[in-house]
């Protein structure tokens, strides 16, 4: 009998990258993405604060990735070329707001920004959100200084909804000021989202989208 494809989608394949769930035997290549970019990743990002870790350290954190996204609580992705040789970076769907909403997380390797994988990326995961678990809200949270990541929601078609004075504590423990861009399932379509480039998997290999 031919299994039934179900989600979570474990693999994503955009036009440039290969998205697929954690494993810890990915932590060396992991290791060598975030320690090359640290400078780039610390001001943005609170465990950026966490390393430098070992192999055996990284392993472990990606073994929580890996348990938390077989359970369905949390879904954390390692971005790979195409060839799924080289990590390009990390991003998430996950799971923090009410319920029928996630928020897409995302960071890409400090020799590969500027090349518009990160608005590719965050893409594939709004298609994943909106089509495969029907979900009525989609988040993009970033601090005011942060202008790619302001450009990626705005390229998306998502909509600054606010910007919440000292929300998000910093790496250095200062507060910072955080953006809240939204996308609602019934603007999704309309969306250069909707339009994107995108084949999802399942945990059996059977296709999702």
């Amino acid at each position: 009998m031919t299994p039934t494809p179900s989600g979570p989608a474990y693999t994503l394949q955009t036009t440039r990258t290969l998205l697929r769930c954690w494993s810890p035997a990915d932590a060396a290549r992991a290791l060598r993405a975030i320690d090359a970019s640290l400078e780039h990743l610390r001001p943005w990002l609170p465990w950026a604060g966490d390393y430098p870790m070992s192999v055996a350290q990284q392993a472990a954190v990606l073994r929580r990735f890996r348990g938390s996204f077989d359970l369905g609580q949390d879904f954390t992705y390692a971005v790979f070329d195409r060839g799924g040789t080289e990590v390009l970076g990390g991003c998430g769907l996950h799971p923090r707001g009410d319920e029928g909403t996630r928020e897409i997380g995302y960071w890409i390797a400090a020799q590969h920004t500027g090349q518009g994988l990160a608005t590719e990326v965050a893409a594939a995961l709004t298609r994943v959100a909106f089509e495969l678990e029907g979900l009525r809200r989609v988040e993009i949270h970033c601090e005011p200084l942060n202008l790619p990541s302001i450009a990626v929601a705005r390229k998306l078609g998502f909509t600054h909804e606010g910007t919440l004075r000292q929300r998000l504590r910093a790496a250095d423990g200062t507060w910072r000021d955080l953006m809240l861009w939204t996308l609602l399932a019934e603007d999704y379509r309309a969306s250069p989202a909707a339009a994107s480039n995108l084949e999802a998997f399942d945990v059996l290999g059977q296709k999702l989208l």
